[in-house]
């Protein structure tokens, strides 16, 4: 199990995900996709709307787990093809390299035109993009970043290391339910409620972790003292339970101010700041970012490699 996490996270690091590349979180978007419209024909009040949503989060959670589970099960006996199933179900799992080149594709466009800055990010938040200046671009992709290192590297891999590459999967189910159903505006706020809800719970220890591994982590590099300071004093400026722990480590590291108000379809959606402006963002700070990012991956895994030696 500890070799073939090293293995996938080397495999992520080197490869990243081949946008031709068989993914499973599309297959799982696909049947998430079929549920939605499955409940919406058989329910049609609030109440079961909410029911409906419920039944996708328990299925889907089986699915997720079982699946992979059993798959590996049934390989358990063929050594080497084990192996390499074990290794491609947790490299699926960890999007580091990914999340590096997607954000680094907006640091790049911001040295050629504000115009194409604002597509690139456009890719990778829900945010309108289309009026945003420098500083906000900056600004929303390293809350990218940094949410993200909880979301798709921390919180996959506490959840494979404790019930292997299943666990890993049943996250990303989790967590694509939320992507694709969780939005708190009218159409998905009764159908949307339960996923929303358990990917709080999912994410409510690997939030936290990501925070102080980035913190830790940075010591000797960036604002360690102050990373601490500003994820725990403002740990409730976020509308979700546990984005703001990631985003403050960061905001502190770099004494950067993140959050604030942001455009959604249109509609101007008010939230507090997180961080103390006492320096201006500059396009750096995504790579010292993306830096954050690998330090929290590499401290974590460390950890995790040590307490299984010992």
């Amino acid at each position: 199990m500890l070799q073939d996490m090293i293995l996938a996270v080397i495999v992520d690091f080197l490869l990243g995900d081949p946008y031709n590349f068989p993914h499973p979180v599309k297959f799982m978007g696909k049947i998430i996709y079929y549920e939605e419209k499955i409940v919406r024909r058989y329910f049609k009040s609030n109440i079961g709307l909410k029911v409906g949503g419920f039944l996708i989060v328990i299925i889907n959670m089986g699915i997720g787990f079982f699946v992979p589970y059993f798959l590996l099960k049934v390989l358990r006996g063929y050594n080497m093809v084990y192996h390499i199933v074990n290794i491609y179900l947790i490299y699926i799992c960890i999007s580091a390299k990914c999340l590096h080149i997607e954000a680094k594709k907006v640091y790049d466009a911001l040295s050629r035109g504000i115009d194409e800055a604002r597509d690139r990010l456009s890719y990778i938040v829900g945010r309108d993009t289309k009026n945003l200046d420098e500083g906000e671009i900056i600004r929303a992709d390293v809350e990218t970043v940094a949410e993200n290192t909880s979301d798709g590297i921390i919180a996959p891999l506490f959840y494979i290391m404790i019930f292997g590459a299943s666990g890993g999967m049943m996250y990303k189910m989790v967590n694509t339910m939320d992507s694709m159903l969780g939005y708190k505006n009218e159409k998905y706020k009764d159908i949307g409620y339960f996923p929303a809800k358990n990917d709080d719970l999912f994410n409510l220890i690997p939030s936290r972790l990501s925070g102080i591994l980035m913190c830790i982590s940075s010591v000797f590099r960036f604002d360690v003292k102050n990373g601490f300071k500003i994820m725990f004093r403002d740990r409730k400026n976020h509308k979700s339970p546990n984005s703001a722990y990631p985003e403050g480590a960061a905001a502190g590291l770099l004494n950067i101010q993140l959050g604030g108000n942001n455009y959604y379809s249109g509609e101007l959606v008010e939230k507090p700041t997180i961080g103390d402006k006492t320096k201006v963002l500059e396009k750096k700070d995504i790579i010292r970012t993306i830096e954050i990012m690998y330090r929290a991956e590499i401290l974590f895994l460390l950890i995790y490699i040590v307490i299984k030696i010992v």
